[in-house]
């Protein structure tokens, strides 16, 4: 009973607020689960941390559930990582099974976030115990191994990835250099302001809230309807009715794509969409029959729903274990922890059992009620397409404005670091700048140089410290080099299969 301790009534009822704020948000193509979270944040300032965590918990859970609802309806997949779950439930809608497709792609979300909460349970303590007695030599490493990952795979190429993360150390720098004391890259007038740096919570609401506002209202605050299917009563058509059959035989499918998404939620910076393309991609090499995926077939939509939903546990592994968010979302968590004064890393676990404990009990229950939630009332949810985004834009940038004033008290500062960053996040979108990347090289860049500091001084200056201390750091420089191996081959593939797409759609 010691598991259930620290999850209270008023944690159950903000799980469940949270689920269902989180499905709104993931159904309307245009807002995500990183920003419900990012919006909803200031709001946990008040709340015991237990229960704020509940409430980001639910948001998580739902806002990345609720992605399939417009992939399965629109062909618009609601968050990044519902791209892959477009390619099969919105053909088998066409063909009049929108309810079971959505009720394939339900079950699959709840399997796949109850796996990925199984391996962060048993997975995460063992990091965590491990990680107690690195030095500041292999954090040093495991930051800046995460940080190459992050650039590996870019969305848009290896020196993309780099450039972004590298602007975001850059960024995190800003304030006072810790040797000595003195203020650096700083203005003199805004002295007073950032002595440490820019905050993190209006940093994460600029970029994730004001900046999505800012990329809708330029392409249009009307959603597409003109591919939208409709959901139709089953009641006349056997065969259009969902049930557990539509499962058999693939018990497989479920399990590796729901592993596969916990064990890439682990890697830093891979996110949602690389996940639930690289389940499907594996769902198709290993079908019968590979060509009807594409085509409405079950195996791809639970393939993308159930590793998409795996993430959800797997991101937290490095951030309560290491201190390193696994995704955008999870770096929003952590702003959870920054609010509270809670130190996340190898010490969390150890430190903090009873929120470790209502942590893992918030994520079981977030899994099953997103399940009862959306399995019982998917007929209301799929509605949700039809809220205009005129009306929700001014209530979100209202609320990112508001939080941010909340956040340290009424500083208007920090009003004005959240706008200054929404805007900047706008640019990065147009000019190729990845904001996740930028936002995890932000968060881990002080760690980078305080680490680095510490293990300079421990040597006297010998930068071979890095190299010669344990065979770790030989195993970590390893990781890094085929992070950065991995990238230039895969950048490679990719420009090389790109002008024989080119000819392709040519030809066509």
């Amino acid at each position: 009973m010691e598991l259930f301790e620290m999850f209270t009534p008023m944690a159950f009822v903000l799980v469940v607020f949270g689920v269902f704020v989180g499905i709104i948000f993931g159904s309307i193509p245009g807002l995500t689960a990183t920003m419900a979270l990012a919006v909803f944040l200031p709001l946990t300032f008040g709340m015991d941390l237990g229960e704020g965590l509940a409430l980001l918990i639910g948001l998580y859970v739902g806002g990345i559930s609720g992605g399939m609802i417009p992939a399965a309806l629109l062909k618009i997949p609601g968050t990044p990582s519902s791209v892959a779950t477009t390619f099969d439930a919105y053909p088998m809608a066409q063909k009049g099974f929108a309810e079971k497709a959505l009720k394939i792609g339900i079950v699959a979300s709840v399997i796949g976030g109850i796996i990925s909460l199984v391996v962060l349970y048993f997975f995460a303590p063992v990091l965590g115990t491990v990680a107690i007695n690195f030095t500041p030599v292999e954090k040093f490493l495991i930051i800046l191994f995460a940080l190459t990952i992050i650039a590996s795979i870019s969305e848009k190429s290896m020196l993309s990835g780099i450039f972004s993360g590298m602007l975001g150390v850059f960024v995190s720098l800003i304030g006072v250099f810790p040797t000595n004391n003195e203020l650096r890259m700083v203005p003199s007038f805004l002295e007073d302001y950032l002595w440490d740096g820019f905050s993190l919570l209006p940093v994460l609401i600029g970029l994730f809230g004001i900046s999505e506002i800012l990329r809708n209202s330029e392409q249009g605050l009307k959603t597409d309807k003109s591919k939208k299917v409709t959901l139709k009563k089953a009641k006349t058509d056997p065969e259009a009715r969902f049930s557990l059959k539509a499962f058999n035989g693939q018990t497989v499918n479920t399990i590796r794509s729901s592993f596969i998404g916990t064990i890439l939620g682990i890697l830093p910076g891979v996110g949602g969409s690389a996940a639930s393309l690289m389940s499907y991609s594996q769902a198709k090499n290993f079908s019968k029959q590979p060509q009807k995926l594409g085509e409405g077939s079950r195996e791809g939509i639970i393939a993308s729903e159930a590793s998409n939903n795996g993430l959800t546990g797997g991101a937290m592994v490095p951030l309560l274990s290491l201190g390193i968010p696994g995704d955008s979302t999870t770096a929003v968590l952590l702003g959870a922890f920054v609010l509270q004064g809670i130190q996340v890393g190898p010490l969390f676990i150890g430190d903090n059992p009873d929120l470790w404990n209502g942590m893992i009990i918030a994520l079981l229950f977030a899994n099953i009620v997103m399940f009862l939630m959306m399995f019982t009332s998917i007929r209301y949810f799929a509605r949700i397409i039809e809220i205009p985004k005129h009306v929700l834009f001014p209530i979100i940038l209202v609320m990112c404005v508001v939080g941010s004033f909340a956040i340290n008290n009424g500083v208007m500062f920090d009003v004005w670091t959240a706008l200054i960053f929404g805007v900047l996040g706008f640019v990065f979108m147009k000019i190729g700048i990845q904001i996740t990347t930028f936002l995890i090289g932000f968060i881990l860049g002080r760690d980078l140089e305080s680490n680095f500091l510490d293990s300079m001084q421990a040597s006297g200056g010998d930068l071979f410290v890095f190299f010669t201390r344990s065979p770790i750091d030989w195993v970590l420089w390893a990781l890094i080099i085929g992070s950065v191996v991995f990238g230039i081959m895969s950048n490679r593939k990719n420009s090389r299969s790109a002008p024989d797409a080119a000819t392709d759609s040519a030809a066509v």
